[in-house]
């Protein structure tokens, strides 16, 4: 086995191009009005290939979710740093046992005229597992 491989099988889920209106930045104009971000997000989640084939539900993680948690995450209110924002979202994520990884993206999209976007991407790995929960709370 490899040693830039995980020892185990994983899934990956993700969200791509989440449009969300939110309040963030430190000029005083990015207080008085929200803007537009675009979220995206992947997710290590742990798999079991003994299982592949089964339509089991608590083998997975379920994405509305985690797009809820997100919104309600994003309309909390004011954050000054995209970082913050983006570190926030990563934490959630890993709240779910399943989830070993994450990479969260978040970018503003009407800072300058002449770009699409500007944002921070992180890499989040849990480093111990959490201990056995019940598949359904994060539902």
């Amino acid at each position: 086995m490899s040693e830039h491989l995980p020892p185990w099988p994983l899934r990956r889920v993700f969200l791509r191009d989440l449009l969300l209106k939110a309040s963030i930045g430190i000029y005083p104009h990015e207080e008085a009005a929200p803007q537009r971000i675009l979220v995206n997000v992947e997710l290590g989640v742990e798999d079991d290939p003994a299982l592949d084939g089964l339509d089991l539900l608590h083998r997975v993680v379920d994405y509305e979710a985690v797009a809820n948690r997100i919104r309600a995450i994003v309309t909390q209110g004011h954050v000054r740093l995209v970082e913050t924002l983006t570190e926030r979202l990563a934490a959630t994520c890993l709240e779910d046992p399943r989830v070993t990884r994450v990479r969260v993206r978040v970018e503003k999209l009407d800072v300058f005229a002449d770009a699409a976007g500007a944002g921070v991407e992180l890499q989040r790995v849990r480093l111990r597992p959490l201990p056995p929960a019940n598949a359904n709370e994060y539902k």
